[in-house]
């Protein structure tokens, strides 16, 4: 056990179970709150070393390996012993567990719950991944394998070993496994079945928060949305709204924010969405019930990354959600 630094050069020893990694990607989860861009700059610079030699952020590192990094200003934390959790993030963290839908000794797939983040970081102390960490001490190797968003519900993939991560990122950029969601909208969506391909650009908002907004130059990305119900009667009047549309969206591609910027792309976006969702709107169907964004990863259909068994995986909306539906359903038949 050593601690990393401020004012002088560390060196660490790669361990097995985290070998393969880029080493920027090493460095931004043992240098907590240290910039990427700064992390970058100091492997560029030769700053940092790997058995002596000089890197690149990319590089990926090895078991064995001699990783020196130079004085890095970051909270103190102390690296555990090889076979305790690997993150020492996880002793601020409370130990929680959540829904398990699927686990085997490669993969854990949990129902994630609405307002709380994958991962610590932009102002959040921890997330999902710390918390599972803290409640798992003995587990050798957890590793997010995507993301959702912090008020997103629903399905989330953790790998348990290096292989399996491996091979879901792999997959993942060969547009698999398939991803289902379901989504209210604010608005009317013209056709029952169609298909959006508009570019996504990222960019920093005001407040420095994580932006996306269709943009040529952005990077492709491709939605296909099925409508489910179409609600414009009744109760939607009495609270001043004119229509809610209920989708299934599956993702062709995994792009930040995707779902989110396709719905509103087309007059529709989701509701409860604070950040590219109507805010009028959103504060009338408070007096429905509706307190989170309504956007729920429902469905994965993989194939299982070592074993390649065919795995379909389901996490039902939750019942927050399912009451809204239930509301806008008995409202629209007795209007």
């Amino acid at each position: 056990m050593y601690t990393i630094s401020k004012d002088s050069v560390s060196h660490i020893r790669i361990e097995e179970h985290e070998a393969g990694q880029r080493l920027d990607n090493y460095l931004i989860k043992i240098l907590k709150g240290v910039p990427k861009s700064h992390i970058q700059r100091i492997i560029r610079a030769g700053e940092v070393r790997l058995d002596k030699k000089r890197c690149k952020p990319d590089s990926r590192i090895e078991a064995g390996q001699i990783l020196r990094i130079p004085p890095v200003r970051t909270a103190e934390r102390q690296r555990p012993h090889h076979g305790q959790a690997a993150h020492s993030e996880t002793q601020t963290a409370p130990a929680r567990e959540f829904e398990i839908v699927y686990e085997d000794d490669a993969l854990l797939v949990i129902n994630k719950p609405s307002g709380v983040a994958v991962h610590g970081g932009s102002g959040v102390n921890f997330g999902v991944i710390e918390q599972i960490r803290r409640a798992r001490p003995q587990a050798k190797y957890l590793e997010l394998v995507h993301r959702l968003d912090k008020d997103t519900s629903g399905l989330l993939m953790i790998a348990k070993k290096r292989s399996a991560l491996v091979k879901l990122h792999e997959m993942l950029r060969n547009d698999h496994p398939k991803k289902i969601y379901l989504a209210l909208g604010v608005g009317k969506l013209p056709n029952d079945r169609f298909h959006v391909k508009l570019p996504l650009f990222k960019y920093t908002g005001a407040q420095g928060e994580k932006m996306v907004r269709v943009a040529e130059g952005g990077q492709s990305a491709h939605t296909i949305f099925r409508v489910l119900n179409r609600f414009s009667d009744g109760l939607l009047h009495q609270i001043g709204l004119s229509a809610l549309t209920y989708v299934e969206a599956t993702l062709k591609t995994g792009r930040t924010h995707q779902i989110r910027v396709h719905m509103q792309s087309q007059g529709c976006p989701i509701a409860g969405d604070e950040r590219y969702g109507d805010y009028q709107a959103n504060k009338r169907l408070q007096k429905i019930g509706l307190k989170r964004m309504f956007l729920h990863a429902s469905e994965l259909h993989l194939d299982h990354p070592l074993t390649g068994e065919k795995l379909v995986l389901k996490a039902e909306l939750p019942s927050e959600l399912q009451q809204v539906l239930m509301v806008l359903e008995h409202q629209d038949k007795s209007a």
